[in-house]
């Protein structure tokens, strides 16, 4: 099989009218959506369990088996080593990258060298570290079953000779302003995977620069707007999709496939918020209620950016004085608000867990 030709860009012959309908309504929603995060106070932290969401489902299209339980569980100490510690590792680093690019965007575009970078996160300390993380291949890869040769690969990405100039080339169309922002991200992200510049990891890094370019095009307020749920429930769509860009130059089906991605994830991205700030309030009543503390808010935020934790940890991140914070924790444990994982012993401290939060992430998406 020969190696791809990558379309120039921006595209010259799009179906306008078949993808019009699809363009306003995936736009319609999408405002929708970022009129929420416009009213959150402290985004970082009420956007946490989607973050979290975010690093297990784009990590479990590419394979991995770990669970939001999981990732926190390791994080809080409790999980046991086994066959599912490279998959955290994985998952764990995808938020790191996540967070990272953030606070890139604030005041940089995104370009080649911030991507490497986000390689090199993702692929720190897992079994694909010795796949050259933060550099661009510099030899011919393909996809196709394991172990297959060139020639029975479904699919050949262009040669390191082109794919340099190539690479360039989608840079500088991120910098373009196409005819609409949503269909521009729709084109970019297919593009990047299929020019497949990374030898591992393609998938991931593309996945998270969905929102970072919304973001960077003024489309969201904030960086937060995850496709992975709904890309990892139609997986086969989504790869036959990409796939028939490479063999039939379908353009216009992948980007009505995306858009329709965006329409419904703005959807439940929506009603995952809105849950989120809705068990915040009602929390924030309760606890102050129950506790009588000024460190109510303080408390909260805490249980909110980690949902399981250890009490030590818990102390360090909320800024409350330890005997203080261990009494506010022990009437959260007695009025059933928190559960423990593990009790303290000897030097080991104890894990707790919010489960009303990780109930929220864990309920299935509208479109499953």
């Amino acid at each position: 099989m020969k190696p791809y030709t990558p379309a120039e860009l921006p595209l010259q012959r799009l179906d306008y009218k078949r993808l019009f309908r699809s363009v306003g309504e995936a736009n319609a929603e999408l405002a929708r959506y970022d009129g929420l995060l416009q009213g959150i106070v402290n985004p970082s932290v009420m956007l946490s369990p989607l973050t979290n969401e975010e690093a297990v489902l784009s990590s479990r299209i590419e394979g991995t088996q770990a669970s939001v339980d999981e990732v926190l569980e390791h994080e809080a100490g409790i999980l046991k080593k086994g066959e599912n510690a490279d998959d955290i590792q994985e998952i764990v680093n995808y938020r790191l990258a996540l967070r990272s690019a953030h606070s890139h965007l604030v005041d940089k575009p995104i370009t080649l060298p911030f991507i490497r970078g986000l390689h090199e996160i993702l692929l720190n300390s897992v079994s694909g570290q010795d796949k050259t993380p933060g550099q661009f291949r510099n030899n011919q890869n393909w996809i196709g079953l394991p172990g297959c040769t060139i020639d029975k690969a479904s699919f050949v990405p262009p040669t390191p000779f082109t794919m340099n100039d190539y690479l360039i080339k989608w840079q500088e169309y991120l910098d373009f302003n196409d005819i609409d922002v949503l269909l521009q991200t729709a084109v970019a992200h297919a593009q990047f995977e299929l020019l497949h510049p990374f030898h591992d990891g393609n998938g991931r890094i593309g996945r998270i620069l969905i929102p970072l370019f919304l973001f960077q095009k003024k489309k969201l307020s904030q960086p937060v707007f995850y496709l992975s749920s709904f890309l990892e429930s139609h997986r086969d769509e989504y790869y036959l999709r990409l796939r028939s860009i490479s063999q039939k130059g379908d353009w216009n089906g992948w980007i009505e496939f995306f858009l329709n991605a965006v329409f419904i994830q703005a959807q439940n991205n929506s009603l995952k918020v809105k849950s989120v700030l809705r068990l915040y309030e009602e929390m924030k009543i309760r606890i102050h209620g129950i506790t009588h503390s000024q460190y109510t808010i303080h408390l909260l935020d805490a249980l909110f950016d980690r949902p399981i934790f250890q009490t030590t940890d818990f102390v360090r991140r909320s800024g409350i004085n330890k005997k203080t914070a261990m009494g506010l924790l022990k009437a959260l444990r007695k009025s059933k608000i928190l559960i423990v994982l593990r009790e303290a012993s000897g030097s080991r401290a104890a894990v707790l867990c919010f489960n009303d939060l990780l109930t929220i992430t864990e309920a299935k998406d509208v479109s499953q």
